[in-house]
């Protein structure tokens, strides 16, 4: 078995195997799963995994991170199971919010042709670049061929379009390009302007008709999907084959035509008018934002939002011209300057390697391994590309740099920013300054801030792990759950010396979303103070640990705090020990950043974390080593 293979098979193994997945897609990086139940998933098993960078749980998907080679895995997982087939339907559609729903949609849509896009637009960008530096004609034979195949594709989206979302929807997907087909057919394009008529009822088609046109198109199958089952409920099996599709024919042609269509094109035209109205009150501002924010956005799964405006704007209706992309590269290309920054101070073998391959990933588009692997681990290096990014996307927004082609953010978006009817490259050249600035500023930053390099990756975790289990008597691992929701941080963060400089013993800090404080463990409790703000606790392995709820605290005299435990007391992990109140405590003056601490740290062989951003209460937290 391939190493393809054992990496799909373990990972649908963790989702909760093919009877708990609804539909699988995959983008440049992740597998995009849409799960009928979450929970079922083992999702700390998939995120320790070693061919795993992380798993995201955003807009309504289950996202597994894989990697660049994300198309492989993808291919091995349909080889194994029945999720490519026509007959697995996509009962989650009407699950989550309706913010969820639509990116699931969207993402739906439109990963499965992205790297074809991609790729068209790329080359596209390339002709443009060719063409204005004099080494292609306009009405050369190598032009106009390779220009056939980078124009297509935009020109008869609408079929691309019919084919994912039929599948995405549930319904045939033949028949949804055909109706496709028929908004981009010549003869109806020839009309686009004008006014045609329907047994009387007026059809209007917009200047540019509907070539390269998005929101139409998805709303027709949307509709055509309730259309095709109704019908295959009132016509007899025997006739089905012939009849339904005549009947989808039918009625969906001229409905499209006569009002989904306009529907779709006015949404459409409100959708870029509100973006290009808010980019129209201040470049500055927006190219902040979005280059500050992209990154942020990608992670969450929130930037498939963002691909239809930016389409929209890349039609003929929209004018063919996208202000977007060109504020989003800065941001790309400055994860890969902190990358690189980190591979120059790192003293860690194995980080040099991950963020020098990282860097290199970020100039094609690929930021996953160096947001998963390098920067966000690591903290400041991700703030750092922030940083840079929207210093970067502000620069490009205010020269008034624009976009012609669809793709990837990457270096090869550049040639994109040429204007295909002139010979002005300001915008590529102002483009390039403003990446510039981007990934210089994200790579003296980090060099500035500096990182802390105690907090160990998933790989590293795992494999030091194996190292002690192989190298103890015992190699037994003990689990702790987090006693608090939050995020996590380091102790050498936290202000204050004594827990800083871990002569309390090793450990983690939690600054708390809530105020309860459950039991990590099974034990008892060793200690707990009158005023509430420290618990000691004893597991029944022998594991001392002491949470210290806040800094200073101890000054309130109890004061916001409720204990439900009292020294001598046997506990169960889960177990409710103290709530207070986070933003009393605050008011007043005091930190609730919360260290957690193993004060016997020495009598075991290590204490490692899981390299997490934030937790739950009762997830696993902290991994001690006997």
């Amino acid at each position: 078995m391939s190493k393809n293979q054992e990496i799909a098979k373990r990972v649908l193994n963790l989702v909760g195997g093919e009877s708990n997945v609804n539909t699988v897609v995959h983008c440049a990086t992740r597998l995009r799963f849409n799960l009928k139940d979450e929970s079922v998933a083992k999702t700390e098993d998939l995120k320790n995994d070693p061919d795993v960078i992380q798993v995201v749980q955003s807009g309504g998907q289950y996202q597994v991170v894989i990697g660049s080679h994300v198309n492989d895995v993808y291919k091995e997982l349909l080889a194994q199971s029945s999720l490519g087939n026509e007959g697995h339907e996509d009962t989650a559609s009407g699950n989550g919010n309706i913010f969820n729903r639509l990116i699931d949609i969207i993402s739906s849509i439109f990963t499965p042709f992205l790297g074809a896009m991609a790729g068209a637009g790329v080359l596209k960008g390339f002709l443009t670049l060719a063409l204005t530096m004099g080494w292609l004609a306009a009405d050369s034979g190598v032009y106009l061929v390779l220009f056939a195949v980078a124009d297509g594709l935009f020109t008869y989206l609408p079929i691309l379009l019919a084919f994912t979302a039929a599948k995405k929807f549930n319904t045939n997907q033949f028949l949804a390009v055909c109706l496709a087909m028929a908004l981009v057919h010549p003869s109806i394009n020839a009309l686009a302007g004008t006014e045609l008529s329907f047994f009387g009822i007026p059809v209007i088609l917009g200047a540019s008709g509907y070539t390269s046109s998005v929101i139409p198109i998805i709303l027709a199958v949307f509709v055509m999907q309730y259309v095709e089952r109704f019908f295959k409920k009132v016509i007899p099996n025997a006739l089905q084959i012939i009849c339904v599709p005549l009947a989808v024919f039918l009625v969906m042609t001229p409905l499209t035509f006569i009002l989904i269509g306009p529907i779709g094109t006015v949404a459409g035209n409100l959708l870029g008018g509100a973006y290009n109205s808010i980019y129209g009150l201040s470049p500055l501002l927006a190219g902040a934002v979005m280059g500050g924010l992209w990154q942020v956005f990608v992670m969450f799964g929130m930037h498939w939002g963002f691909v239809p405006i930016m389409m929209l704007n890349l039609s003929e209706a929209g004018g063919g011209i996208d202000t977007m992309m060109p504020m989003l590269l800065p941001a790309v290309m400055a994860q890969g300057g902190a990358a690189l920054a980190v591979f120059l101070k790192s003293k860690d073998v194995k980080m040099k390697g991950l963020s020098l391959s990282a860097a290199l990933t970020s100039i094609f588009g690929i930021t996953e391994p160096a947001v998963y692997g390098v920067t966000l681990p690591l903290k400041k290096p991700f703030i750092a590309a922030c940083i840079g990014g929207a210093v970067g996307g502000a620069f490009v927004a205010f020269s008034g740099a624009k976009n012609y082609v669809f793709g990837l953010v990457s270096v090869f978006s550049l040639p994109g920013f040429i204007a295909p009817d002139s010979s002005d490259t300001s915008g590529i050249v102002s483009a390039a300054i403003g990446t510039g600035i981007a990934i210089i500023l994200a790579f003296v930053l980090t060099l500035v801030l500096g990182f802390e390099e105690g907090g160990q990756t998933k790989n590293e975790v795992i494999e030091a792990e194996s190292k002690k289990e192989a190298g103890s008597e015992n190699g037994q691992k003990l689990v702790l759950a987090s006693p608090i929701s939050g995020d996590l941080f380091s102790l050498s963060e936290v202000k204050d010396d004594v827990f800083a400089s871990g002569a309390m013993g090793k450990g983690l800090a939690i600054r708390p979303t809530d105020g309860s404080v459950y039991a990590p463990v099974d034990g008892e409790i060793t200690t707990i103070f009158p005023t509430g703000h420290a618990i000691g606790i004893t597991s029944n392995e022998g594991i001392e640990l002491l949470i210290h709820v806040g800094m200073d605290t101890v000054e309130l005299n109890g004061e916001g705090f409720e204990t439900f435990v009292k020294a001598g007391d046997k506990i169960s992990k889960g177990e409710l020990l103290v709530q207070f109140d986070p933003e009393l405590i605050t008011s007043k003056g005091y930190s609730i950043e919360t260290p957690v601490v193993i004060t016997n740290s020495n009598s075991f062989l290590d204490v490692l974390d899981l390299s997490q951003e934030n937790v739950l209460h009762g997830e696993d937290f902290l991994v001690v080593v006997k």
